[in-house]
């Protein structure tokens, strides 16, 4: 049996498709794009949806290429599945960035499911209250990390264009390579102590008419970044 994405497993555009095939007691299912808000929500109608003679879900990552803290949610909702239909439920082929937050929360990149599912209920109740909170501690750091790097890499394609305009001002204004100009915007941003993306909006901002010229910190700063990758390449001053 082979069922393909219908509208019920699909999320919004570039978010999450669910596509499944069921062979004998076993299904397969394949999620393709991002594990953001609602990504949950749509593995739970997924699941619903299968037929109840399947005793093992297998869900091939492969096609994840972004993932947050929802992703998290989205293994709970899985490994709860398991527990509940006393089902074998696995989660492999992760790659890339979604990988990163796997290893970040401290979980088994090859199957995080075998950190999280638990057949034995005896097993799931932690011995102690101060262990009970001890894990909840812990997890709540890795959540706490997961989010700082997940708004890192929006701040990182936010600041995309920004950076690559400047780069451009950079190359033309001083007859570098690309690579010369990205070096140049993180040393100055090193040496004045400034963020990356603000020095490139400054250096944007003064190739403009009548645009503001960039503070004197950041002025003396990027003169000594020009002038060390022109020693560094043997190029004139």
């Amino acid at each position: 049996m082979t069922s393909a994405a219908s509208p019920h497993l699909t999320g919004g555009p570039e978010t999450l498709v669910i596509c499944g095939r069921v062979d004998a007691d076993r299904a397969e299912l394949t999620p393709r794009g991002e594990l953001v808000h609602g990504c949950a929500d749509i593995l739970a109608r997924a699941l619903a949806g299968l037929p109840a003679t399947v005793a093992r879900v297998d869900l091939d990552m492969a096609g994840v290429h972004f993932m947050d803290t929802a992703g998290l949610q989205f293994l709970d909702v899985l490994a709860d599945h398991g527990r509940r239909r006393s089902l074998t439920v696995t989660a492999t082929n992760w790659n890339g960035q979604p990988r990163r937050i796997l290893e970040l929360a401290g979980l088994d990149t090859t199957d995080p499911l075998t950190g999280l599912a638990v057949t034995d209920p005896l097993a799931a109740a932690p011995p102690t209250a101060p262990a009970s909170s001890a894990v909840a501690l812990e997890r709540a750091e890795c959540l706490h990390v997961l989010q700082e790097e997940v708004e890192q890499l929006r701040q990182a394609i936010a600041s995309r264009p920004v950076i690559d305009q400047a780069r451009g001002i950079l190359m033309a204004t001083h007859g570098c390579t690309s690579d010369e100009a990205w070096h140049i915007l993180r040393e100055t941003s090193q040496l004045s102590n400034t963020k990356l993306r603000d020095v490139a909006a400054a250096v944007t901002a003064s190739a403009e008419a009548d645009g503001p010229p960039p503070s004197p910190e950041l002025r003396t700063a990027l003169h000594r970044a020009v002038a060390r990758r022109r020693r560094g390449t043997g190029k004139a001053t």
